[in-house]
């Protein structure tokens, strides 16, 4: 019984053991710690290679795809950097950095370049077919932008050395971008074949999103360079229109100013030469404002001849380097006519924020001018209006947007706009040249500008003869404006009239009764003694 019962106890031990080795075999985390997240649930692969899921099959342990991340991040940089000078540049043109366009163009392609590099960069270890051919969109237009550029001489000239690098950087890197998309592609490719034994061609939901947001985010900057791409074209259309008169350089041959001239010069009975009228715009480009009366007031002989030109951002004119007030305006007139050989006596002819420029210009050349002809002028008090700081904002942010140029192409597609329209006409406000030239006028409306006016009315003459037009509807609808009208008829002590055109706007000239004054009122003043 003993050695029955000793058998029996060794077997049970025995089997005991094999039962307890089997149990713990099954069960290690009792003997362990306790199972957690980070437990194992699959048996370790015994092939020698890594899970896919494994942080260790990265691209980034290729030195190659490194080295892009890290080019990518230096051209990030570099693109910021220069991004901040455009920026500054707007308001404040730093030395050799002014373009004779608007500027906004060389700054929407380095906008777009930094968004480029940083979509890039962001999404940089998940390599996807749409990425890489949204990238290649975007190089595509980027490169015929660059090819229009240096194509069309005025764009050429316009957008300066400052433009032409800037779309050239941007075309560089979206290449660049569509190079560093196939590298890490690759490289993702080789370490996964190297420490899982297969390429892995499943994706996370994780980088299922990354993909589509990447994706998204790109199609929306493809429809911008589209659009950057087809302002581009208008612009090159537009400069084909041959301007009438000449462009001249000015301000130490910086920009270009458009100067033109209509009539043959006479002469009184005293061999002395009758005055010619030098006409400056109000708000718009003269071209489609002031155009119509005074070539009319010409063919009707009440002036024999006649000069305009469009101030700098204006139609045919350049841009000039910010900041630019009234009197570097005034300077830039009188040099371009030095250049083309004109001469006094003037008479001045103004509309709106005009007349501060004329005053300026009168101030000036006190000898040559014969008379001032102020129409619905507006008040150095009243300079507030157009320089203020919400002002200026929203034509910041106009002048952002308008290398996009959505407006001129609808106009252009469903309004039948023509090249006249947008360079002078009823779409010349949209043009980026335009909107810099009134955030100019608007920057040191307040400062420069009224200083310079003020000095003017201290320096005119007062025996030069001056005649005032006011609106009605603007005179009546508003007391400042009417006191200020008022105060302008006192700049001389030589008045000739002081006419209020009933039912009149602001642009007198457009209802009968102004135009028939403006041109009566013209004559008698060019005929005063």
């Amino acid at each position: 019984m003993v050695s029955l019962w000793g058998s029996k106890n060794g077997n049970d031990q025995q089997h005991g053991d094999d039962s307890a080795n089997e149990d713990n075999s099954r069960q290690p985390s009792r003997q362990g710690r306790e199972a957690d997240e980070r437990t194992r649930l699959l048996p370790p692969r015994n092939d020698g290679y890594l899970d896919p899921d494994d942080p260790a099959v990265s691209p980034y342990n290729l030195f190659s795809v490194r080295a892009v991340r890290f080019v990518g991040l230096l051209f990030l940089v570099i693109s910021i950097v220069w991004w901040v000078l455009l920026l500054v540049s707007i308001f404040v043109s730093p030395p050799m950095m002014h373009s004779r366009g608007s500027g906004f163009f060389d700054f929407s392609f380095t906008t777009l370049t930094a968004g480029n590099l940083s979509i890039g960069l962001l999404f940089f270890s998940i390599p996807s077919r749409p990425m890489e051919i949204s990238s290649l969109i975007i190089a595509a237009f980027l490169l015929l932008d660059m090819i229009v550029i240096l194509a069309v001489q005025r764009l050429r000239s316009e957008e300066g050395w400052v433009g032409i690098a800037s779309v050239i950087w941007a075309t560089a890197m979206a290449f660049y971008n569509v190079m560093s998309d196939r590298v890490v592609a690759w490289g993702k490719k080789e370490e996964e074949e190297r420490l899982t034994g297969r390429q892995e061609t499943r994706r996370t939901l994780r980088e299922w999103c990354a993909v589509m947001t990447a994706t998204l985010i790109m199609v929306i900057m493809i429809i911008i360079t589209i659009l950057l791409t087809a302002t581009l074209i208008l612009r090159s259309r537009d400069a084909s229109l041959k301007p009438p008169g000449e462009r001249y350089m000015v301000d130490g041959d910086k920009y270009k100013l458009h100067l033109a001239c209509l009539g043959n010069l006479t002469y009184d009975e005293n061999g002395k030469r009758k005055p010619t009228v030098l006409v400056e715009a109000g708000e718009l480009p003269f071209e489609d404002t002031m155009d119509d009366w005074i070539y009319g007031a010409f063919k009707n002989g009440t002036i024999d001849r006649y000069c305009y030109y469009d101030r700098p951002g204006f139609a045919w004119s350049d841009n000039a380097p910010s900041p630019h007030s009234a009197g570097m305006t005034s300077d830039a007139l009188s040099e371009a006519l030095a250049k083309a050989g004109e001469q006094g006596p003037w008479v001045l002819v103004s509309a709106g924020v005009g007349s501060i420029y004329s005053r300026i210009f009168s101030s000036r050349h006190v000898r040559d001018v014969h008379g001032l002809f102020l129409i619905d002028g507006l008040h150095e008090d009243l300079l507030h209006r157009i320089g203020s700081p919400a002002r200026g904002f929203v034509l910041w942010g106009r002048g952002i947007i308008s290398p996009l140029g959505y407006d001129r192409l609808l106009g252009a597609i469903f309004k039948g706009r023509t090249r006249e329209d947008r360079v002078y006409g009823k779409s010349a406000y949209q043009a980026g040249k335009f909107i810099k030239a009134k955030l100019q006028e608007n920057l040191v409306a307040n400062s420069l500008t009224k200083n310079e006016v003020s000095q003017a009315r201290n320096i005119q003459t007062p025996n030069t003869p001056l005649v005032v037009i006011s609106s009605g509807i603007e005179v009546r609808s508003d007391n400042e404006w009417e006191r200020k009208q008022e105060d302008l008829t006192k700049i001389t002590d030589n008045l000739i009239s002081w006419d209020v055109v009933n039912k009149a706007p602001h642009r007198v000239w457009l209802t009968l009764e102004g135009r028939t004054i403006l041109e009566k009122r013209l004559g008698e003043l060019v005929r005063a003694k």
